[in-house]
């Protein structure tokens, strides 16, 4: 009896080996390929407990997902001669595990050295037709499209289907980096010299069109002050006239006086002549009520001639 017990142990033991290498999971996230002897045999794709022959079978699994490989940043002459570095990234799926081992086998290595040749490749191919310009436009789109579509056709032989190829970065080589800045900068200028004549010619075009409105308005000016002018010295005319017409010997008095209060009235005006000059003769003799019998008061309609006062002489 006791000999019995060491043996059932060993028999549940090997019990145990056999079945944890016949019963494998497979998850949600993948699907598994079986090899017997290192010859595919079938692939499951369905997620649960599975059962396979121990020590002969081999259950390799596989990702089923989205999955994500960058490639490496690479220098691409483009299709104007210019030179990029594109650094890229692939997003693809497994979706055929038994013609990618056949192809490629079950080495992840092996899969993205493959898979990074093939968008390299197709990157090179694409882009020499391609300018700068269009690199960095809206036409990327297109652009990766096409790429995407070339390495989609390749990859399918290996069970790959290749969902995007996009650019995660595209820079110029830092000779050809500074040599544009330099033409942008040159540029720059060229446009900031052109604003500021532009602008100079805007400004002297703006001047000369309000220093000629200026010498109209003030030609204008000019010629209506000499109008108002010539007008109201018509009318001063027309007065004197009529004040002199009214009594001429009065006017001719006044008209002395006020010429000594304008000639000698600041003091400092010095006048030769003789002594029986016409012009001194109210200064040697005072005017007469016959000279100034015009200050009376006038008729209805008569001309009022503002009374002289006091004259000063020396």
């Amino acid at each position: 009896m006791n000999r019995l017990l060491p043996f059932g142990a060993i028999l549940l033991l090997l019990a145990a080996i056999v079945a944890g290498s016949s019963l494998f999971t497979v998850a949600q996230t993948e699907q598994v390929l079986i090899t017997q002897f290192g010859q595919p045999i079938r692939v499951i794709t369905a997620p649960g407990l599975h059962a396979k022959l121990p020590f002969v079978q081999t259950a390799i699994p596989f990702d089923r997902r989205l999955l994500d490989f960058d490639v490496a940043s690479e220098e691409v002459i483009l299709g104007d001669q210019r030179r990029l570095i594109v650094d890229s990234f692939t997003r693809f799926r497994i979706v055929d595990p038994l013609r990618l081992f056949q192809a490629a086998g079950p080495t992840e290595g092996v899969i993205e050295a493959r898979l990074g040749a093939v968008v390299s490749g197709s990157l090179r191919r694409v882009l020499g037709n391609e300018s700068l310009l269009d690199v960095l436009s809206a036409q990327r789109d297109r652009i990766m499209s096409r790429i995407r579509t070339e390495v989609n056709g390749e990859m399918q032989g290996f069970g790959i289907a290749v969902e995007d190829v996009r650019i995660r970065r595209a820079d110029l080589p830092e000779e050809n980096t500074e040599a544009i800045l330099s033409r942008m900068q040159s540029e720059r200028e060229r446009v900031a010299r052109q604003a500021r004549a532009e602008g100079a010619e805007a400004s002297a075009r703006i001047r000369a069109g309000a220093e000629r409105e200026r010498t109209v308005l003030l030609a204008d000016a000019r010629g209506t002050a000499e109008k108002l002018r010539g007008e109201g010295e018509q009318k001063a005319i027309g007065i004197y006239a009529a004040a002199f017409g009214k009594d001429p010997t009065f006017f001719t008095t006044w008209r002395t006086l006020e010429a000594y209060r304008e000639g000698f009235g600041a003091g400092t005006s010095r006048l030769v002549l003789s002594g029986d000059a016409d012009f001194l003769r109210l200064l040697r003799h005072a005017p007469t009520a016959q000279d100034l019998g015009a200050a009376q008061p006038s008729s209805p309609g008569s001309i009022d001639i503002p009374e002289v006062g006091s004259t000063q002489t020396r």
